[in-house]
């Protein structure tokens, strides 16, 4: 292990981690936007699009990423749809990202006995209010284990942008690895820089787990 070859290193993978985050938060933010709203076509039954939803769902859910990507960066243009690289990556993060998040919000929506919506409505409550104030803070707190797990899961995804020439910390450690042949010093950096990206939202979604299960059965 060269410690100089490392500290040499750190500036390029810094610069890396950096494009990384920024389009794997944008993806997962839109992803959660998109799954919100794909779960609500299925919690009501909206017409012909819960069938667009469904889908949607199966498509994205069984063709990897990279396919995907493949699909939208290399296919597309023959289209005449021309996008850059990092649209791409976050295209791409946010279409299976949210076919995961639609999932994880619709089972929480369905784990909400229907006793309780008509509980509030015989008590007077418009179907909004029920809503919004019964239903969805409780599918929000059932759906908090599977909705960390999506987003530690999108961001470990990242690592296939490399092939679309995104110059994210794998391909930072590919290139390197190719050009200068320091296998060991890359592969070090990039566990410690995808352990930096990554820890820090695993132990906040564990912490976040514990305080909804005691606000929620108070142990």
């Amino acid at each position: 292990m060269n410690w100089n070859v490392i500290r040499e290193y750190i500036p390029l993978y810094v610069e890396a981690l950096g494009l990384t985050v920024k389009i794997g938060w944008l993806g997962i933010i839109f992803s959660i936007a998109l799954g919100l709203g794909c779960a609500l076509v299925l919690y009501f039954k909206v017409p012909i699009l819960q069938i667009i939803v469904k889908i949607y769902i199966e498509l994205f859910r069984n063709t990897p990423l990279l396919v995907q990507l493949f699909f939208l960066y290399f296919g597309l243009p023959k289209l005449g749809i021309r996008i850059t690289a990092q649209t791409c990556g976050i295209l791409g993060l946010t279409l299976i990202g949210g076919s995961y998040m639609t999932e994880t919000f619709r089972s929480g929506l369905s784990a909400i006995d229907d006793i309780q919506s008509e509980s509030a409505l015989s008590l007077g409550m418009k179907k909004y209010q029920v809503f919004f104030y019964i239903i969805l803070p409780q599918a929000v707190s059932i759906s908090i284990p599977g909705f960390m797990a999506n987003i530690i899961f999108l961001l470990k995804e990242t690592s296939v942008f490399s092939a679309i020439s995104l110059m994210d910390l794998m391909f930072t450690a590919k290139d390197l690895i190719g050009l200068e042949y320091k296998t060991i010093e890359a592969l070090f950096l990039l566990v410690i820089f995808y352990l930096i990206m990554l820890l820090p939202v695993s132990l906040l979604g564990t912490y976040i787990e514990r305080r909804v299960r005691y606000a929620a059965y108070g142990d």
